[in-house]
């Protein structure tokens, strides 16, 4: 693996005075664990040993850039609410495909450590960049931390979210439940969108980029002992439609992955009611939805594997939408 940079030497090495040369001139360098190289110089009398240590000046409009091998950039992931469960398997899932990413969970997240350390542990890179994304006032400095990580953002990934305190009659429904849940699962993933579909315009790159966003089933299957997380998850749903059409000019596309009974700690509260359903019938593939289903379907998106769609809904509920007679 190697970073490359636009550059520009401020000052040469002793070893190599290039004192005679009225500019050293732009070009980029790569840097790695195996050492340093210029590449591409304007000057094509300027040539570095890789041996050699130069000072230089990263251009403004550069960014440290995770490249392959092949010294192509990797494309980069910001996945929220990455510590655990949908959010994690996608972060994994999305390292397996060839993004390098950045994790995000609440601040102190032992999870989002351990997602890190498992994305590292493949040879891959990951980043983490922790906070509450209903903190909306503090979305532009995340923001900028995420996208200088490996030089901007080609995917994002909206997946932090809560359910309800407690699962309650509707009637019952409190103004402070109704806040938290729409904060951290709609209000906060909104105007997140918003700041990094603002990024991705003004980057205005040619490789294929997109919006990931994780709802439920419950943005189109009524829940009365939970009506603020439907609510939350059906304005998701909307949101998903909504930056598609914004953002399809700018070859953005938008995407809205819905899962349906998904193994994980939030389900794990109804885990004796939903293994009786299964059993029962309730969805035609009968078992419950791993965290690693979701992973695939955000892996298949990200990738551009549907590139000449947008707004798509992507049902990973074991046929649980599906009518029948």
């Amino acid at each position: 693996m190697s970073r490359i940079v636009t550059a520009r030497v401020l000052r040469p090495t002793r070893a190599m005075p290039f004192a005679s040369l009225p500019e050293f001139g732009t070009f980029q360098y790569s840097y790695s664990r195996h050492g340093a190289r210029a590449i591409k110089p304007a000057n094509p009398e300027f040539k570095p040993r890789i041996s050699e240590f130069y000072i230089i000046e990263r251009s403004k409009s550069s960014a440290w850039k995770e490249t392959g091998m092949d010294n192509q950039p990797r494309p980069s992931a910001l996945v929220t609410g990455a510590g655990r469960g949908i959010g994690r398997a996608i972060a994994l899932a999305l390292s397996r495909a060839g993004f390098t990413i950045i994790a995000n969970d609440l601040p102190g997240s032992e999870g989002l450590v351990e997602t890190v350390a498992a994305i590292r542990e493949t040879g891959r890179e990951a980043k983490p960049v922790a906070l509450d994304i209903s903190r909306i006032e503090q979305h532009p400095q995340f923001v900028h931390e995420a996208w200088n990580a490996f030089g901007g953002i080609d995917c994002l990934v909206n997946n932090a979210g809560v359910s309800v305190s407690v699962r309650d009659d509707l009637l019952k429904m409190t103004p402070e439940s109704y806040d938290r849940v729409m904060n951290i699962n709609l209000r906060g993933p909104f105007f997140l969108t918003q700041e990094i579909a603002r990024r991705m315009i003004e980057a205005n790159s040619s490789s294929f980029r997109s919006i990931i966003t994780v709802s439920s089933i419950n943005a189109e299957f009524a829940s009365i002992d939970r009506g603020e997380y439907c609510i939350s998850k059906t304005g998701l749903s909307m949101m998903a439609q909504l930056f598609a059409i914004r953002l399809a000019e700018h070859g953005i596309g938008s995407y809205e992955i819905r899962p349906g009974i998904i193994r994980t700690q939030m389900t794990a509260v109804a885990r004796e009611k939903y293994d009786r359903l299964i059993a029962e019938g309730l969805t035609p593939i009968k078992r419950w939805g791993e965290p690693d289903d979701i992973g695939r379907a955000a892996a298949m998106l990200a990738s551009g594997q549907l590139g000449y769609s947008t707004g798509e809904v992507v049902r990973v509920d074991g046929g649980l939408a599906l009518r029948s007679l």
